[in-house]
């Protein structure tokens, strides 16, 4: 995991996208959320709605495992490479105790027969970093602490997998199973003895017998393990060594991915890469029900304590939660991280990230809300998860300044000779609220396009290409094609070359007049009203990497990159201004701004410069905000822009900064301000954190917002009358804290019935009332006004308050007073009796 920088007030943080699939997710007793472990946090969903409910912060490094506390359903446990278990509260979000255990933990394992024990997988105490590792017994201290140490531990078994489904309880925590190569391990816990079994490698038909995983029978003396071949084995009378018997069940083309048996044991489930959840029935052989085409291949599976429930994790970051009916009731689906080819890119609409997302697809990824919008099929053909197949793959994507159009290139082979590319344009169809194909071209180019970018201009559409076959080509929108983009054509209006060099990159100024094109050590700077060449600049030695155009009052200045230099030029002049010897691997200018990143590798580490190019010296420096190569990055504009005044700062107010790792981890950097500003957020009360932010919510909102307004209208009338009762805050927090924290109500009775009494702080100089009481009235009145007095001084008196009494109410309540006492209220008791 990558630690927090921080440095001169801008710290790196991840914004999302961590792995969900990593570890097997768990599924509450009532079945209405989902915990999955996610980076260094444990994210709660709701299965009704798909949203993330709570997150559980606290862990510093990878979580390796989420499992509930079998003694409390409310409750789980969670373990990561930081060395610590700890104990949540997950509805409420809560952190109850942290146990600290000194080694890096890769899985965890509980059972309702070993209260006050967990069973972690740590390393072999002589190997420290090594492939080998060892189960062992932790004992949870019970001390009122909430932080305290964990060493009491016993050895179970020793060279197991870390793999969390290479073990498994069986039959409520009689036994323990665990797999690795060839060797099936069944430990006892009341004979405290260990049976192991093994396989040959091969048997006689070839096949690979290695185990994947196993899952144990809730019920029965009966372990299921998955192998290399795709079958599964049901192992028996495994409580002795030579008698064991199993049976053998045959669907997967490929290695068993997951087992996992139903609560009840009554199914079986298995997934692999077919990307099937396979529903096995144990009481009748070779009955199978199946669920096909759920996405990537499947990793684990996991099934509710009531068993009604399912949720498969697929290798393209989708967990998907199934009814017991085989049927897909919601899908969660994270940040898709597999091969980037398309850089990063902003969808000028919905301002989402736009990245490779499943093979042959574009992924809409919200940053705000940190989940997925939705997937675009480029490809538009089904994917075979096999090794070693060429398929097409989307190499390049390219929007349109106001996002009407989407250009893509899609390719496969790995020799020119076997080439085949297409060149997609796609339309936005504000209708459907998605993009169509509207134009394929196919074989736009004769080799392999590396580059493309869309004109900035207004006036027309424009699209550039540059490839290996020393061309740039130019494709251009009908004249007539603007109102009418179902029927819009286009077309190739210009082909570019220069000199037999093979072309890199490509970019447009910002009004879209000019065009510079790198044909290795040379930039070729183009019209683009009459594609004349203007001028060519030089700068040996090396082949440019990056071109970039300046924005705004910067726009005449144009940048470049080679291995070891950065270069800017005057356009006006055509001379170069100014050069520093710098490794830069990516360079990228704010379109809001005249701010520009580039970021240099430096010691196996990445260091950031932000600059202006009018002038060479950085605006501001941070040091290794990553370890290795970032690979892409993209500026993404703010919803709201930030008023820092602090000029090292600035380059962050109208923009934000998202760059993706080596270990593919989403990265941006963050303020104090910004940060102040997303706790505050946090801090506001919630009605209800599952519900759904849908249309119909938000006018329901909506709605009862104009009824609080009316009610605040009228209640201020009565505000000089009627005073607010003390200690709102008090009550506040006693009615939204959850009731297991609180005190015993005893307790907190009278401290509560004293915050609802009313008490008049200020002066008594009120209004007058406005009509007149008869003599008689006022005697009767004043003579109870003297009782009630006393009897209250006296109630004062025997709670024992040290606070004294209140003053004398006010004319104004004490005749609010009078006026409630005279109701009546004889109606209710004959609603009760009735």
């Amino acid at each position: 995991m990558i630690n927090m920088v921080e440095e001169s007030g801008v710290r790196v943080v991840r914004c999302g996208g961590n792995k969900i699939n990593f570890r097997p997710p768990i599924i509450s007793k009532d079945s209405r959320f989902l915990l999955c472990a996610s980076g260094d946090l444990v994210k709660v969903f709701s299965t009704n709605t798909e949203e993330c409910v709570h997150v559980l912060e606290g862990h510093t490094g990878q979580v390796t495992g989420v499992i509930l506390n079998p003694t409390n359903h409310l409750q789980v446990y969670s373990c990561s490479a930081d060395g610590t278990i700890r104990l949540w509260d997950f509805i409420d979000g809560i952190l109850i105790k942290t146990f600290v255990c000194g080694y890096p933990i890769f899985s965890m394992y509980v059972s309702e027969k070993h209260v006050g024990i967990v069973f972690i997988t740590i390393h072999m105490e002589s190997e420290k970093h090594g492939e080998n590792f060892q189960l062992v017994a932790l004992h949870l201290p019970k001390v009122p602490e909430q932080e305290v140490e964990a060493r009491e531990m016993s050895a179970v078994l020793c060279n197991i997998s870390s793999n969390p489904g290479s073990t498994a309880m069986g039959r409520g925590g009689e036994y323990i199973a665990s797999v690795k190569d060839r060797q099936l391990r069944v430990y006892f816990f009341r004979k405290q003895k260990t049976y192991q079994f093994s396989l040959k490698a091969t048997d006689k038909k070839g096949a690979k017998n290695a185990f994947t995983c196993v899952a144990c029978h809730p019920k029965d003396d009966c372990i299921a393990t998955g192998h290399e071949d795709g079958k599964i084995r049901l192992w028996r009378n495994f409580n002795q060594k030579k008698e064991y018997t199993y049976s053998t069940q045959h669907w997967h083309h490929d290695a068993v991915g997951t087992l996992c048996f139903t609560p009840e044991g009554m199914h079986l489930l298995s997934g692999g890469v077919e990307s099937v959840l396979v529903q096995w029935h144990c009481n009748e052989v070779n009955k199978k029900d199946f669920l096909p085409r759920l996405g990537g291949a499947i990793s684990h599976i996991c099934v509710s304590p009531d068993g009604q429930m399912y949720s498969t994790s697929h290798s393209d970051n989708k967990i998907n939660i199934i009814h017991c009916s085989l049927k897909l009731s919601a899908v969660i689906q994270g940040l898709v991280k597999g091969n980037i080819w398309t850089d990063l890119m902003i969808d000028p609409r919905t301002r989402a990230l736009v990245m490779n997302g499943r093979p042959g697809h574009l992924q809409f990824y919200s940053l705000q809300q940190d989940k997925k919008l939705y997937s675009l099929d480029i490809v538009q053909q089904e994917y075979i998860n096999q090794e070693g197949l060429d398929q097409f793959e989307v190499i390049k994507a390219a929007f349109s300044v106001g996002g009407t159009w989407l250009a893509t290139v899609e390719e496969r082979g790995h020799s020119t000779s076997d080439l085949e590319s297409s060149l997609k344009l796609w339309v936005y169809n504000e209708k459907a609220q998605s993009f169509e194909l509207n134009t394929t071209i196919t074989a736009a180019h004769q080799d392999r396009i590396m580059h493309m970018c869309f004109s900035p201009s207004t006036e027309t559409t424009m699209l550039v290409t540059t490839a290996w076959d020393n061309q740039f080509k130019v494709w251009l929108l009908g004249p007539d094609s603007d109102t009418q983009k179902e029927h819009a054509s286009w077309s190739c209006d210009y082909v570019g070359s220069y000199h037999g060099l093979q072309p890199t990159n490509c970019c447009f100024s910002s009004d879209g007049s000019l065009l510079a094109v790198s044909f290795k050590e040379v930039v070729t700077i183009w019209s683009s009203d009459t594609w004349g060449l203007l001028t060519t600049l030089c700068q040996p030695p090396g082949p440019i990497r990056e071109l970039c155009f300046g924005r705004l009052s910067c726009s005449k200045y144009l940048l470049g990159t080679t291995a070891k230099n950065l270069f800017c030029w005057n356009l006006l002049t055509c001379s170069l201004e100014w050069s520093t010897p710098m490794d830069v691997c990516l360079l990228r200018s704010d379109p809001l701004s005249e701010n520009v990143v580039a970021f240099s590798l430096h010691s196996g580490n990445t260091d950031l410069f932000v600059f202006r190019p009018s002038e060479p010296r950085p605006l501001f420096t941070q040091k290794a905000v990553c370890g290795g190569k970032v690979q892409r990055c993209v500026f993404s504009p703010r919803e709201e822009p930030l008023d820092s005044c602090d000029e090292r700062f600035q380059w962050l107010n109208r923009s934000r900064l998202y760059f993706l790792t080596e270990l593919m981890e989403l990265l941006t950097f963050s303020t104090k301000a910004e940060d102040e500003r997303i706790l505050n957020s946090r801090k506001q009360l919630l009605v209800d954190d599952s519900v759904a932010v849908t249309p119909f919510y938000l006018l329901l909102g909506k709605h009862r917002q104009q009824e609080e307004e009316k009610q605040s209208s009228v209640a201020s009338q009565a505000a000089d009358r009627v005073q607010p009762p003390q200690a709102s805050v008090a009550i506040k927090e006693l009615l939204h804290t959850p009731a297991h924290v609180l005190p015993a109500a005893s307790f907190l009775c009278s401290m509560f019935v004293n915050s609802l009494l009313i008490s008049n702080t200020g002066s008594r100089e009120g209004k007058e009332p406005s009509e007149q009481v008869e003599e008689s009235e006022k005697e009767d009145d004043d003579s109870e006004e003297e009782m009630e007095t006393h009897d209250y001084e006296q109630e004062v008196c025997t709670q024992g308050s040290v606070e004294e009494a209140p003053p004398p109410l006010s004319k104004a309540e004490e005749k609010e007073l009078r006026r409630v006492r005279k109701t009546d209220f004889s109606w209710v008791t004959s609603q009760t009796s009735s």
